[in-house]
């Protein structure tokens, strides 16, 4: 069988989004205590090595890394709503899908000296959504590698990026960087064709 292949709807280097307001979400985020993060990066689903340092509070998250199109509300989903969903439609507008979803939706912390190492975000289930990030906390010292280029995102301006090709993140600044990571797509766009001989063949 081929590789599965991207949605063709995705962008291939970085896509701006536009600025998005972030206050009220952002002011819940730096008043955290550090337990917060602590109990729900021990307990994160996203467990992957080429993360390094970067802590997470995830609040939905697919079932399986084989398919996009089942997810599920984590424990912190219900906190945080209110404060989300404003953030994640107003990124999302230009999109125009009548019927989009979230499968995953999480903060990432990474710390001053911190490293992302590069990769692709191999498994099928990314295939599919856009994979957008919504930076809440920055410094110039915050390198991101998408597209083929080096980037420093401002701080509410959304914008989706490339995760299936190399990319990293580097955070040589000394304040923490803190994103709103989620993905999304549009339920009304047909499946692709190896979708469903792909799930067959692995189960």
């Amino acid at each position: 069988m081929s590789a599965p292949a991207a949605n063709p709807r995705k962008t291939t280097t970085v896509r701006p989004l536009g600025p998005i307001d972030i206050a009220a979400l952002r002011a819940a985020v730096l008043a955290l205590p550090e337990d917060v993060w602590v109990a729900e990066d021990a307990g994160k689903p996203n467990k992957f090595e080429a993360l390094g340092t970067t802590r997470h509070i995830v609040f939905r998250f697919i079932d399986s890394p084989r398919d996009w199109r089942g997810s599920h509300d984590r424990p912190a989903w219900a906190q945080w709503r209110d404060l989300l969903e404003p953030v994640l439609g107003h990124a999302v507008r230009d999109y125009d899908y009548a019927r989009g979803v979230f499968p995953r939706v999480m903060l990432a912390r990474m710390p001053p000296g911190g490293v992302i190492h590069p990769h692709i975000d191999a498994n099928p289930a990314a295939k599919w959504p856009h994979k957008i990030h919504v930076p809440l906390t920055t410094n110039p010292g915050v390198v991101s590698f998408f597209g083929g280029q080096e980037h420093n995102f401002p701080v509410g301006e959304a914008v989706e990026v490339n995760n299936l090709g190399p990319h990293w993140v580097r955070n040589d600044g000394d304040a923490d960087r803190i994103h709103l990571i989620f993905e999304y797509y549009d339920a009304d766009q047909p499946d692709p064709d190896w979708l469903e001989p792909f799930l067959g063949a692995t189960r």
